[in-house]
């Protein structure tokens, strides 16, 4: 009798053992972030072993920062120059010159921002060329170019301002006369314009931030238009240095990007926010690397 018992007890007994190791399904994708368990040989690598630039930083609040603390930060990675993109224009990028070069010499450089509002109102160009020359004076070394240009940016009747507006274009001339190197940010990765769906790459960044979808044909033109009307700019401004940021989004394609390069002597590219798509093709990106650098 008592064999008959154990037995039936088997079931049971597994049956509780399951239950206190379920697994939860109600964990969503977005919830999961596991732990890595893997342990490998050698130290953690903080510093870089050669000096460099960071090319693509956002300081807002540059004016009023502990800049020292913030050299010494850079001094940890070994970053030997940080560039505030951020620099907006007028007294502020004045205020933020006169920081660094009063805490820090030498250590941060600004670039100045254009202000789009009223583009099409009489005189705007004339005003936008002016801005941009006082900056120069007040100690901007550069100009940036936020991804608003060719896809957000509307003129008072509700139209897109294309990137190579040409109303647009004695600003460029006057960056590359000022030797003001222009740091553009045009449009998004192709994938933004294409369906969400269970084929597309990015899709779990699409949906936790939708508003990044390009999707909509009515609101934005297409990846290839946008682009498009960036280069056009490089190509009529060959004596403007131009600086094509998030390896103007063809880190997936590299070959594509280099033959871009080709084309365009007066353009270079900078790898922020595009680590990811390198390190899925690190012997190609080490071919890139070694001939563009």
């Amino acid at each position: 009798m008592k064999k008959y018992l154990l037995i039936l007890l088997l079931p049971l007994i597994s049956t509780l053992s399951l239950a206190q190791h379920q697994v939860d399904t109600s964990m969503t994708f977005e919830e999961y972030d596991p732990e890595s368990t893997l342990v490998v040989p050698g130290e953690e690598i903080t510093s870089a072993k050669y000096p460099f630039v960071d090319i693509h930083s956002h300081l807002w609040r540059m004016a009023s920062m502990d800049l020292e603390e913030t050299a010494r930060e850079m001094d940890s990675l070994n970053m030997k120059v940080l560039v505030n993109l951020s620099g907006r224009s007028g007294e502020t990028l004045k205020a933020m010159v006169d920081a660094a070069e009063k805490q820090t010499p030498g250590r941060f450089i600004v670039f100045a921002n254009i202000d789009f509002d009223g583009i099409d109102e009489p005189g705007w160009t004339e005003k936008a060329v002016a801005q941009l020359e006082e900056d120069h004076e007040n100690g901007a070394q550069g100009v940036k170019i936020y991804k608003n240009l060719g896809l957000t940016v509307l003129d008072s009747k509700g139209n897109r301002v294309q990137t190579d507006d040409p109303r647009i274009d004695p600003i460029w001339a006057k960056a590359g006369e000022l030797e003001m190197t222009v740091l553009i940010h045009t449009g998004e990765p192709a994938v933004f314009w294409e369906p969400i769906d269970e084929h597309n790459e990015r899709w779990l960044e699409m949906k936790n931030f939708p508003d990044r979808h390009r999707g909509d044909s009515t609101r934005y033109p297409s990846w290839e238009v946008v682009m498009q009307e960036q280069w056009n700019v490089f190509r009529k401004h060959p004596e403007t240095t131009f600086i094509n940021a998030h390896f103007g989004w063809m880190a997936n394609d590299l070959a594509r990007l280099g033959k871009h390069l080709d084309e365009f002597p007066n353009v270079y590219t900078e790898t922020a926010a595009i680590i990811a798509e390198l390190g899925r093709q690190p012997r190609f990106a080490k071919e890139f690397f070694i001939k563009y650098q």
